[in-house]
């Protein structure tokens, strides 16, 4: 069990249940002797007060029991990091490598130094691989040690072992990173024509162990395509209408055109600059196109998913559904209220307040997964290793699925290396790949929105009453410089519930088009951002005044849950 400063976590939360049983007991008792009871009357000011009081204490101490009779489950890992003495199945971004890329012994250990004591100090005596005014410092690794005063404690979530380096899974997840690489800018709606996607979806269809959406018949096709997991992703177009239509905050209007970047450019293709980046040297910036356009296919959805707020795309999705006057989730309380609306509780602020809560609170949930028990390599340091195996300075168990594959040979015929070709100069960020960021707040976000809103009402139904300039689903042109009418014979498929599962995949799947991460950690932290936002609405049940009975709403999987 890793500790902070000295004390053990799990022997912490077991001694909050002493202090539980006492606080249990406590009574508020008058801290005025007898002769100071005119004193003590008058503190008080009223039965009334001291009751409010009284019970804001109990609401406290209930939803603190709650959330500490959960049990901690076991972090299990995929066993890399033990199983390969030279950490190649592990993240060592910023460390110091040797000229083929293993990391440093030495300095990793002082990595898991530093992530076992939980001393801070011990943070800063990491050893770095470039020099400090030159240096890609380590990504917030003590935040998988903060806690939280509000949900489930990062600690009582966990995350299933990532596949492992030599496994046919991360074979197939590194080959559909290549092809999405390879076809970054291919136009979502030419996946069914275009040669390179057509080629993808080919070799992806023979990988027993993709775990990507597939046709009725086994194959992966162009409909299919780097297409997300969750109900509702097949339904549409690619790209979610929330990341499309305009969307209106008060009186300015937000345009969804995207300062993108140049077509063709893509980075860390040279060893020499692969290595210098895994040793945590700053590099530039992108080249950004002049033209501002709407998002078309995987640069574009890269640039986005850059430098995002991450609770950006909820936020749009939000105010779209707002402007097009969505309706309600059927359990806010004031939908059928003949007297009252909603404000603070259940209204406009609270609905843009409680959207974007989570945010931090799902960042130290998978925080905690990425620094603390999982440490998965990224996939361009999973390129490395492909490309050392294809030249012969290596002996790596690199499976054939991709060591052998079509989309190897297709990167190295079109840079002369088998490293991923990156759509950041930086590549990766400095933190581990599993679980995804971006993925977990993604899945915290749109539980809270599915909470909000009506998920059974159809897009189209919405557009056609009006509220925006366009009365049918949309997807950008091929030039992206404007939006066209989506002419699919699925439009009636597509739900305010699909089209907000589907952003989400959109950003998660974003991640993966620009090279950062493999697809299991999107789909994983899709449930974590989940638990966390349920953890949220759980606790905050407790404190309405209003006849509430719950949200409900239907999860990643399926399945339908009332909070």
């Amino acid at each position: 069990m890793k500790t902070h400063r000295g004390i053990d976590r799990r022997r912490f939360l077991e001694g909050v249940g002493g202090a539980a049983v006492a606080l249990g007991a406590f009574r508020p008792a008058r801290v005025f002797a007898s002769q100071d009871e005119a004193d003590f009357a008058a503190h008080e000011r009223s039965k009334a007060g001291f009751a409010r009081k009284r019970r804001s204490l109990e609401l406290r101490q209930e939803a603190a029991m709650e959330e500490f009779r959960l049990p901690i489950p076991e972090h299990r890992n995929n066993g890399d990091e033990l199983l390969y003495s030279n950490r190649i199945g592990s993240f060592s971004k910023g460390l110091p490598h040797d000229a083929l890329g293993e990391v440093n012994p030495d300095a990793y250990q002082s990595l898991l130094d530093a992530l076992s004591s939980g001393d801070p100090a011990d943070f800063e005596r990491i050893a770095m691989g470039a020099p400090l005014d030159q240096r890609n410092k380590l990504v917030d690794p003590q935040a998988g040690l903060a806690f939280d005063m509000q949900g489930t404690d990062s600690h009582q979530l966990a995350l299933p072992p990532a596949p492992a380096f030599s496994s046919r899974e991360e074979a197939a997840e590194m080959v559909e990173d290549y092809w999405m690489a390879l076809a970054r800018d291919v136009h979502f709606s030419d996946y069914a024509t275009n040669s390179i996607a057509l080629a993808a979806a080919s070799e992806l269809s023979s990988l027993p162990e993709f775990r990507g959406p597939r046709a009725s018949n086994g194959s992966v096709t162009g409909r299919t395509l780097f297409r997300g997991p969750t109900p509702g992703d097949l339904a549409g177009p690619y790209l979610s209408q929330f990341l499309l239509l305009p969307a209106q905050l008060g009186t300015e209007t937000i345009d969804s055109r995207q300062q993108t970047t140049v077509r063709g450019v893509d980075y860390m293709t040279e060893f020499g600059n692969w290595l210098a980046v895994q040793n945590g040297f700053l590099q530039g910036s992108n080249q950004f196109d002049e033209t501002r356009r709407y998002i078309r296919n995987g640069r574009d959805l890269s640039a986005f998913v850059h430098i995002d707020a991450l609770f950006q795309a909820y936020l749009l999705a939000a105010l779209v559904l707002w402007q097009l006057n969505a309706p309600l989730n059927p359990g806010n309380p004031y939908g059928s209220s003949a007297t009252q609306t909603g404000f603070g509780t259940f209204g406009p602020p609270f609905l843009l307040t409680i959207l974007v809560e989570g945010c931090t609170r799902a960042l130290k949930s998978v925080w905690y997964q990425k620094w603390f028990v999982h440490r998965r390599l990224r996939p361009e340091a999973f390129g490395g290793a492909v490309h050392n195996v294809k030249i012969g300075s290596a002996d790596y168990p690199i499976h054939a699925d991709v060591r052998d594959s079509h989309a190897a040979y297709e990167v190295g015929r079109r840079y002369g290396t088998y490293l991923l070709p990156m759509a950041f100069p930086e590549g990766c960020p400095v933190h581990p790949s599993y679980g995804a960021g971006h993925a977990t707040v993604a899945g915290c976000c749109v539980t809270m929105l599915k909470a909000l809103f009506d998920g059974s009402v159809k897009i189209a139904d919405l557009l056609r009453d009006g509220g925006t300039e366009h009365r049918a689903p949309v997807v950008a042109s091929s030039d992206g410089l404007s939006l066209i009418p989506y002419d699919g014979d699925d439009i009636d498929s597509m739900t305010v519930e699909g089209e907000l599962n589907k952003v989400a995949s959109n950003i998660g799947m974003g991640r993966n088009h620009a090279g950062v991460h493999w697809r299991s950690d999107e789909v994983q932290s899709f449930t974590l951002g989940e638990q966390v936002a349920i953890s949220i609405l759980r606790d905050q049940k407790h404190c309405y005044n209003e006849a509430f009975e719950g949200f409900t709403f239907t999860k990643f999987d399926g399945t339908t849950i009332t909070v």
